[in-house]
């Protein structure tokens, strides 16, 4: 079969002119221990901290390894559930929050270490009413060390999609 060099280019303006959507990219499933870099088990990340007993609270030690980073999900595409902890909420929802690993994670008690954090940015506000059920973010993940008030972060993600988690 011999192709033209009309069909050749007819083809390649057709294939450029398609919608993204047919071009979309499956999310990498992915959960909370892959955010953790590959033969850094998570015991060495929390040491044995200590008691705080004027507030009832227990205050962990993180070493170096709470900030290390899994080098695989920095610009992957990915999918992974977790809770929300609102930053940015207003009448039309949720447009920025903390993903956390499980319920009342740095609320009532001491933050996970960074690399058990993720800062969601949504491009849509999550309108539910629902705020301390599971959802699953879909979007695209970035390396982003950063010290909030809140907690130290490890990674930043910029959701293209937010659903009830389901299982």
């Amino acid at each position: 079969m011999t192709l033209s060099r009309r069909h050749l280019v007819m083809t390649s303006i057709a294939l450029l002119t398609q919608p993204r959507a047919s071009f979309a990219k499956t999310a990498r499933v992915v959960a909370w221990e892959d955010l953790i870099p590959p033969g850094v088990p998570y015991s060495e990340i929390i040491g044995e901290g200590e008691m705080d007993e004027a507030r009832d609270t227990w205050l962990p030690e993180f070493d170096e390894n709470a900030t290390k980073l899994n080098k695989k999900l920095d610009g992957a595409y990915i999918k992974m559930p977790g809770y929300m902890l609102p930053i940015d909420l207003t009448s039309a929802g949720v447009t920025s929050f903390l993903m956390v690993p499980y319920v009342g994670a740095c609320l009532h008690v001491p933050p996970p270490p960074a690399n058990q954090l993720v800062y969601v940015e949504s491009k849509r506000p999550w309108a539910s009413d629902k705020m301390w059920d599971p959802v699953w973010v879909t979007g695209r993940m970035k390396h982003e060390l950063q010290s909030t008030s809140i907690a130290d972060i490890g990674y930043s993600l910029v959701a293209d999609q937010i659903e009830t988690y389901e299982w």
